[in-house]
């Protein structure tokens, strides 16, 4: 028998998770590199924990840099893409690789992106990478309007993911 998914403050105990500012979710560092010209880290990796009813999801956001998705357990993700040709897509993110979920999925420098708990869903840690890696310059938060007027087959879900929408 699998063992339970810890709860959302078993797991922010555990990790000492804190709330991740201006993206939302409970993140916590858990690496950096050594820093590169430029001062950038070589690379960076963070556990970061969405929940559905706590209003605990990645806000639409884009970074310069490719960033690299894990999935590590609890309920499926719905990660939203536009891409700055004008595609979009929604990944999931999940164990069931078998229906088409990914456990590790890489998101295209440039990329808007947005992620919640898939409905009906409780809550999921994941973890990000980046290489080289993060510093708050790079994050470049949507605006709700603007992406939902240049993706419309999204609207519903931008506004969702978008702070302050």
């Amino acid at each position: 028998m699998p063992n339970p998914v810890p709860s959302v403050a078993e797991l922010t105990a555990l990790y000492g998770l804190e709330p991740l500012p201006l993206e939302g979710g409970l993140f916590r560092q858990t690496w950096a590199g050594p820093g590169e010209p430029g001062g950038h880290p070589s690379g960076t990796a963070i556990l970061f924990l969405m929940a559905a009813k706590s209003d605990l999801f990645s806000a639409m956001h884009r970074l310069p840099r490719d960033e690299v998705w894990h999935f590590y357990l609890g309920d499926p993700v719905e990660l939203l893409l536009l891409e700055p040709g004008g595609a979009s897509r929604v990944e999931p993110l999940g164990q069931d690789v078998m229906a088409g979920q990914h456990v590790q999925f890489t998101v295209p420098g440039g990329t808007w992106m947005g992620a919640r708990v898939r409905a009906g869903g409780s809550h999921a840690l994941i973890g990000c990478t980046l290489a080289p890696g993060f510093l708050p310059s790079d994050y470049e938060g949507g605006d709700a309007d603007e992406l939902a007027a240049r993706y419309p087959e999204h609207s519903g879900m931008i506004r969702a993911l978008c702070r302050g929408a």
